[in-house]
């Protein structure tokens, strides 16, 4: 071998090397694998170099953590089903001044004033856009005065836009449809909200919402569970400040009733109130169903009724 340089791999990290498949070592007919951090091709088997000075395609910087990668890393923002345009638009700044902070003269304003005018209309060209991008910031506004997390606000813009895309809005309102959008992707995430809940913070009835959500989910075929009465316990002890013994003896509860079939025809949210307001009185702490109520947002009636039904439900238990 002449004019070649030869040279051991001896560390994990050159073994673990993307195999480059489209190559083999002309002498032994070994694997060529490419070795990115000194820009050679190089066989595994007998270490001879097949190609050198190949170019680098990642970044002229180093990094030696995740912070400082972020830090130096000079692209945009990820994009999000969140928004119309899904993030990849331009938005002009509202306030008048340059990147130095400083203000902007009388001529450049007005020119700012234009630019913004116009960069708005080219966001959204047509109705399509414009009704997405209403629908988009009611879904928000919903999400952040319910609590939900981002999956849930992504997960909701998704079903918003397939409804779109179907031609399922005609006859329907923006809100309404929004509304429905957010119900049924919380209640697919597993954090589910009670229809009062949700019907507090929209702009709709609730019989529409409802109505809305029915149809949606029918002519989307989204797979919605049944909500679990277990998975409003920690918000609900959370909010009356039990203890996680509470909460805990709040799901025994539950898991007895389901297993006694007494949670079948009744409101989930009705037996997670009460099974929190039982806990709370078996682990001698101090609530009252008036609070309970006014956390669950249903009526003290409904949380007596079910209280009594889950209590029952843990006697009939047959001891082994």
């Amino acid at each position: 071998m002449s004019n070649t340089n030869t040279r051991t791999r001896t560390t994990e990290e050159e073994q673990e090397e993307t195999t480059d498949a489209s190559l083999s070592c002309p002498e032994c007919s070994g694997k060529v694998v490419s070795d990115d951090e000194h820009g050679e091709t190089v066989c595994i088997e007998c270490g001879l170099v097949v190609e050198e000075d190949s170019v680098d395609r990642g970044p002229e910087w180093r990094a030696f953590d995740s912070r400082e990668k972020d830090k130096k890393s000079r692209v945009g923002a990820p994009t999000t089903n969140m928004m119309h345009d899904k993030g990849l638009s331009t938005n002009i700044d509202w306030r008048d001044k340059d990147a130095y902070g400083n203000a902007l003269g009388a001529k450049q304003r007005k020119k700012m004033q234009r630019l913004r005018k116009w960069n708005e209309r080219f966001r959204t060209r047509d109705s399509k856009e414009r009704n997405l991008k209403q629908a988009l910031g009611e879904i928000d506004r919903m999400a952040s005065a319910l609590g939900l997390p981002e999956n849930v606000r992504e997960t909701a813009s998704v079903i918003y836009r397939r409804a779109l895309d179907e031609n399922l809005l005609p006859g329907r309102s923006i809100e309404g449809v929004s509304t429905a959008a957010v119900y049924a992707a919380a209640r697919q995430a597993g954090v589910p909200r009670s229809l009062d809940e949700i019907t507090e913070v929209s702009r709709v009835e609730k019989s529409e919402i409802a109505r809305t959500y029915r149809y949606v989910v029918r002519e989307l075929g989204l797979e919605v569970k049944p909500a679990d009465p277990e998975s409003y316990v920690p918000r609900f002890a959370s909010s009356l400040g039990l203890s996680e013994e509470s909460e805990r003896r709040a799901r025994q509860l539950l898991q007895n009733a389901k297993e006694q079939g007494v949670h079948s025809g009744k409101s989930p949210v009705g037996l997670a109130a009460a099974a929190v307001y039982a806990a709370a009185l078996l682990t001698n702490e101090k609530t009252t169903q008036a609070a309970v109520s006014e956390v669950a947002d249903i009526s003290e009636v409904t949380i007596r009724n079910r209280y009594h039904e889950l209590l029952e439900a843990e006697q009939d238990i047959p001891i082994a």
